[in-house]
């Protein structure tokens, strides 16, 4: 989740756009044609009207509305209301004005996005509602599996006969809500997805009741086609006469010569029928082949190309208008926001966008991105609801793509970091925007609503890309002199523009819900984790290895700076090696080695405790009634890895890069063995929730809340069982308390 200036190769024209489009404020009120008009409904106006009109007719604005910002950290937000990068007159400050603010909210163990989420929504621990960590290994399946935190069985399941649990450990809150009549909508919030949970092909938690609410709109998917970096010049493009007439019949002129790719830049192909989504292979039945038509939309008598123009050969240039999730052609503008194109015809609704980050006047310079396909996935019990989303705010937008800074994705090896840059924030501001239509359609659409749950991606993804704030971090992630003196205070100061950036759209996104809700809501926004910089990426497999245990017999699940180890257990995992009188010794020996490792290097190192890398280790019960390898704890649950630890801040699993690099001071990288390297990303979360630098945000404002609280200490588990006082349910099977001293 989660890039060395080379400003001169830009002529002035394209820098200066480039850097436009970087710093163009997060929100506009109006959008160019081929723009995103249809995230606004036709009678916003009115429904905000209708607000204000609440006590004539009854209530017609949700009681509690509850908006997680990914990664939101309370100690940022309150900075950056008192510097004025967030407004006074903007959604977190005014909350923060009218109601009750937390100093400290202690998240989930391990404070991961899933983990947290799910914590929230029950009100219970991860040991109760069995979500470890952002990817984990279910216990009764194969050592070689995995399951995603977001899709996994909240509260369990049973082992033996594998099927769903008779009595589930935890449950979300809008379970109890709506077993007492209450009205509950979910927007991209984890767990809220309709999905059917299976492990080793057996459902183990079915979508009813556990995963849907009255309106349920699913977090979007990978539609099967990764971003694109594309880099042509002018002998790329020839005349085209039956373009040009289209172009003019769809009512776009040029004043130069239009001009187009000779020959299409990608082929793909999607299904026609859900759920198969698209390739970059010929083999599904919809073929598609991209052409790109470059013009000229300023009349200044000059030679002066702008725009392109991305285009499918066998369906054309339509003119429109039309209905959303169809685009028709994306005209993308040097200078502005991507343009997004919808892939007609696809059964599961798969679009994606294009940018323009380079585009010289003559076209001897063009560079853009195909951003990565994206769909809301389509499952059953709330397809309603998706295709309502898809039909008025469009097909799922794509999300702001660490793999494209990171230059995973193929295509942007050459492309000059700043637009790099300038494609992440692109992708920041208009996912956004996005997330907060889909909130705001929710609540439109169900003013009834006693709950509306909402959740935004930001700030966390640029966190992750941006938080370059420690001395210790690589500004160029290939050069190990690159911390300290020699860090690039250029990038520094960058990055921390767009981490401004990042919480200034959430903010926004807080109002424009905030506001759609109306006044006579409860507005409570949360975040699931805080952030800390991380200066080393380490090989917990190497850890292992260098201490002598035979990892062919484990698992390692991480996720950020967090890690379940697995021993491939008889008759627990499915195909388990490890006898019952050899596992005690192999988690002892495991947890040894955790205990045990270390950061010798004194560069690094100075906020360590002896060193050590881990924070938190925990075993898993070696004795108990349950039997060998089914033991829990209270920080241990059904499918927590046999050792469960937690690394210090400034240490990550994620952004080891290949081939590696040392860090300055150590040895040279040796894949089997180097556990300490240089990231190539610098934000982390998911270390021990207790720290300061993990805390999550609570502000809370509305009829139910008293004005100018503030909580000292809290915990996320508290969330839930809170709204279900407000809302007049009494709290069952939670482990958090009702936070009684904020409500009226």
């Amino acid at each position: 989740m989660h890039s060395k200036s080379c400003l001169r190769a830009l002529s002035g024209a394209a820098l200066a756009a480039l850097l436009a489009a970087i710093s163009t404020p997060a929100w506009t009120a109006d959008h160019d044609a081929h723009g995103d008009r249809a995230f606004h409904d036709h009678d916003g106006d009115r429904d905000r009207d209708d607000d204000r009109d609440h006590d004539r007719q009854g209530r017609r604005s949700p009681r509690v509305v509850l908006i997680s910002l990914d990664g939101a950290k309370p100690d940022f937000i309150e900075k950056f209301i008192a510097e004025g990068v967030l407004p006074r007159d903007g959604g977190l400050a005014r909350l923060s004005r009218r109601g009750a603010v937390a100093k400290q909210n202690i998240t989930a163990s391990p404070s991961l996005t899933a983990v947290s989420h799910i914590e929230i929504a029950t009100g219970s621990t991860a040991v109760h509602n069995d979500i470890p960590s952002n990817t984990f290994q279910a216990i009764a399946a194969p050592i070689t599996s995995s399951i995603s935190g977001f899709a996994a069985p909240i509260g369990g399941y049973r082992l033996s006969p594998l099927g769903p649990s008779p009595q589930p450990t935890a449950q979300p809150l809008w379970v109890q809500l709506r077993q007492h009549g209450k009205k509950v909508v979910t927007a991209t919030w984890p767990g809220g997805d309709g999905a059917d949970i299976s492990i080793n092909s057996t459902v183990v938690q079915q979508a009813e009741p556990t995963r849907v609410t009255d309106y349920t709109v699913p977090f979007g998917a990978f539609g099967g086609l990764s971003a694109q970096g594309f880099s042509l010049s002018r002998s790329d493009f020839v005349s085209d006469p039956a373009v040009v007439a289209a172009l003019q019949s769809a009512g776009h002129s040029s004043y130069s010569p239009v001009l187009v790719t000779a020959q299409p830049i990608e082929t793909f192909s999607c299904a026609s029928a859900a759920p198969a989504t698209c390739t970059a292979a010929a083999t599904l039945d919809l073929k598609y082949a991209i052409r790109v038509a470059a013009i000229d939309t300023t009349n200044d008598g000059k030679v002066n190309y702008d725009t392109l123009v991305f285009f499918d050969v066998t369906r054309g240039i339509a003119a429109g208008p039309f209905q959303a999730p169809s685009t028709g052609p994306a005209f993308a503008r040097l200078g502005g926001e991507n343009a997004p194109f919808f892939f007609e015809g696809s059964g599961a609704k798969v679009g994606t966008a294009y940018f323009v980050s380079a585009l010289a006047p003559d076209l001897s310079v063009v560079r853009f991105a195909r951003y990565g396909a994206n769909y809301i996935p389509r499952n059953a019990p709330v397809l309603a609801d998706v295709e309502d989303i898809n039909t008025n705010i469009g097909f799922w937008r794509p999300q702001a793509d660490f793999r494209i800074p990171e230059r995973l994705s193929p295509g942007f090896t050459s492309f000059p970091d700043v637009e790099i840059e300038a494609m992440f924030e692109d992708m920041v501001k208009t996912f956004v925007r996005y997330q907060a239509a889909i909130g705001e359609r929710a609540i439109r659409k169900h003013r009834d609503a006693d709950l509306v749950m909402i959740y935004i991606e930001q700030p966390d993804g640029s966190e992750h890309q941006f938080l370059l704030t420690d001395r210790r971090q690589g500004t160029n992630p290939k050069d190990p002199h690159s911390i300290g003196a020699n860090q690039d205070a250029a990038k520094v100061a960058r990055y921390a523009s767009y981490i401004r950036a990042a919480y200034q759209a959430a903010d926004n996104a807080v109002k424009r819900i905030a506001d759609t809700a109306g006044r006579d809501s409860n507005v409570i926004v949360v975040s699931d984790h805080g952030f800390a910089p991380f200066h080393t990426s380490v090989s917990m497999l190497n850890i292992l290895r260098n201490a002598g245990i035979d990892t062919s017999k484990l698992a390692i699940r991480t996720s950020g700076p967090a890690v379940n180890i697995y021993v491939n257990l008889q008759n627990r995992e499915a195909g388990g090696t490890v006898d019952p009188a050899s596992y005690n010794a192999l988690v002892t020996q495991v947890a040894n080695a955790v205990k045990n490792a270390v950061d010798p290097n004194p560069k690094f190192n100075t906020s360590l405790k002896d060193g050590r890398l881990f924070t938190v280790v925990e075993s898993r019960p070696l004795q108990c009634d349950a039997g060998t390898g089914l033991c829990t704890s209270k920080a241990i649950g059904q499918d927590f890895g046999d050792v469960f630890a937690l690394m210090a801040p400034g240490y990550n699993f994620d952004g080891i890069q290949s081939p590696g690099v040392a860090r300055l001071g150590d040895a040279a990288f040796n894949a089997t063995t180097t556990v300490l390297s240089m990231p190539n990303f610098y934000g982390a979360h998911g270390h021990d929730p207790l720290l300061s630098e993990m805390s999550a945000t609570f502000i809370a404002a509305g009829p139910d809340i008293r004005e100018g609280a503030t909580i000292r200490r809290m915990r996320n588990i508290d969330v839930a069982p809170t709204i279900m006082r407000i809302l007049g349910v009494k709290p069952q099977q939670v482990d958090g308390e009702v936070l009684h001293h904020i409500l009226r």
